[in-house]
């Protein structure tokens, strides 16, 4: 398989604890089944509300096969209570909230909603020049959809690079192909300043 014919990792980010008949715990669930369904792997923080419904939704498509659901839990032991039982494979960091920057690696990251935990996810996705997408819904993905994290040039040739906003699981992932080959950047180092 050549790097090309891989299956690209897309990571749901969000709200780890959500009542039941949440909004956001319904678009994580179509976006997880929509990725797989357009042949993406669905990689989440592993844990419950957003993440858990993401893998779920995952599950219930037609093109699932074993490996498409990724749970990144920060924890060391994958049979904590805590953890998905929707995850098809789940890697035990024992990094806590550093095994963000892990979800943050992923070929893209959709935001659904979300607090300090999420925010951390989308700050370090934007330095690593990944491709954003944010629901415009309750959390930090409604707060920077449609922005810019900060002013740094991370892809001169695309003028309106931002954090996209969608409205609807859809809408997120037409996003996630129409832009999807133009953020195909990887961060190498701290670029170190000039003295003044």
């Amino acid at each position: 398989m050549t790097h090309s014919q891989r299956r690209k990792v897309i990571s749901v980010i969000g709200d780890s604890n959500l009542a039941l008949n949440d909004v956001r715990l319904q678009l994580a669930h179509q976006i997880g089944r929509l990725l797989v369904d357009r042949g993406f792997a669905v990689m989440t923080g592993g844990m419950g509300g957003v993440m858990h419904a993401a893998l779920q939704g995952g599950r219930t498509s037609a093109a699932w096969v074993p490996g498409c659901c990724i749970g990144m839990i920060p924890g060391t032991d994958p049979d904590d209570d805590g953890v998905s039982d929707a995850a098809d494979l789940i890697i035990p960091t024992g990094l806590d909230h550093a095994r963000n920057l892990i979800v943050a690696q992923s070929d893209a990251v959709i935001a659904v909603g979300g607090g300090a935990g999420t925010l951390s996810e989308i700050a370090l996705a934007w330095i690593h020049r990944r491709l954003l997408i944010a629901l415009r819904c309750d959390g930090w993905s409604g707060r920077l959809a449609d922005q810019r994290i900060d002013g740094r040039n991370r892809y001169p040739e695309i003028e309106h690079d931002r954090v996209y906003g969608a409205d609807t699981a859809d809408e997120a992932v037409t996003l996630l192909e129409l832009h999807g080959m133009a953020y195909s950047k990887r961060h190498r180092v701290i670029a170190r300043r000039q003295p003044l």
